[in-house]
């Protein structure tokens, strides 16, 4: 027998579903303007005003200009070394860090934990870090965007709520077989706990990725620049000068729009391809993490 679904229902159904709708569209549009754009003959975008449905034309002049300029792919290497191996130090640190912090048996446990908390709220400021990174020989270095951020305190209480949940049975078990706290942590707390590490993974390449304040005033030397700062001197800058050469002024003009909306389609679509592998562990990682302790 099929049930019967009352008024109030279907209208609160029919209200969602409207208002979702609208909220999909106002997030998704800025997306397929800025591909369209990019797309574009860039003397119909310069005479275009209002709503954009499609590419104006259709020209891959902005993309050849973009992947022709040697700051782009440079800054592409930088971001991905920052990523691959910044990512990597996170996760083993604060891998390592949580599962300590998750243990009932450390001394002190609750007083270090404050301390670590403590950093959320109060913390000494950009001048100090600033000369902190410069008396440890940091400066102008691409290392210098990876060290002083190792842990993140918000990532760092998620999976040491996350590990807390785990039996103590299982740790337990593996104590009398012989295992250290190395290989208990590594097969046995990590492999229970992937999707919690998967939203460690987003959450901190998605920081890594979209990171350029911290390189602006770290980095001196271009060729160390991460890709997102050398988009911000395209976009804010206007800086299309090297990747407009041999136009005339008008024509730089016209091409250096497309060419920002390229730079930030070639800047977002590797994280954009990478979310959808993990968007399956996101909610639960983020629930585990969450809901318990």
């Amino acid at each position: 027998m099929k049930a019967q679904i009352s008024t109030g229902d279907r209208t609160f159904d029919i209200t969602i579903t409207v208002a979702l709708s609208l909220l999909v569209i106002v997030t998704l549009y800025p997306l397929l303007y800025v591909t369209f754009a990019s797309f574009s003959d860039s003397s119909q975008l310069i005479a275009h005003t209002g709503f954009l449905y499609k590419p104006l034309g259709f020209s891959l002049d902005a993309y050849r200009s973009v992947f022709d300029n040697p700051g782009i792919m440079k800054g592409y290497g930088n971001t991905l070394f920052i990523l691959v191996v910044g990512v990597s130090i996170n996760l083993l640190l604060t891998a390592v860090a949580a599962y300590v912090m998750s243990r009932r048996n450390v001394m002190w446990n609750g007083f270090f934990t404050f301390l670590i908390v403590f950093t959320m709220f109060f913390h000494g400021g950009l001048i100090p870090l600033y000369l902190i990174v410069k008396d440890v020989g940091l400066m102008n270095s691409l290392w210098a965007t990876i060290i002083p951020f190792s842990i993140s305190t918000f990532n760092l209480i998620i999976m040491r709520t996350s590990f807390q949940a785990i039996p103590e049975s299982l740790e337990e078990s593996a104590k009398i077989d012989g295992a250290n706290h190395l290989t208990i942590l590594f097969r046995i707390v990590l492999p229970l706990s992937m999707p919690v590490v998967a939203v460690m993974i987003l959450y901190y390449a998605v920081e890594k990725w979209n990171a350029w304040f911290y390189a602006s005033i770290f980095l001196k030397d271009r060729g160390l620049f991460p890709l997102q700062l050398v988009l911000r001197e395209i976009l804010i800058a206007n800086s299309t000068d090297s990747m407009t050469s041999g136009a005339g002024s008008a024509d730089q003009f016209k091409i250096g729009e497309t060419i920002k909306y390229a730079t930030i389609m070639v800047a977002t679509v590797p994280i954009l391809c990478i979310y959808p592998f993990v968007q399956k562990y996101f909610v639960k990682g983020v629930m585990i993490g969450a809901v318990k302790g």
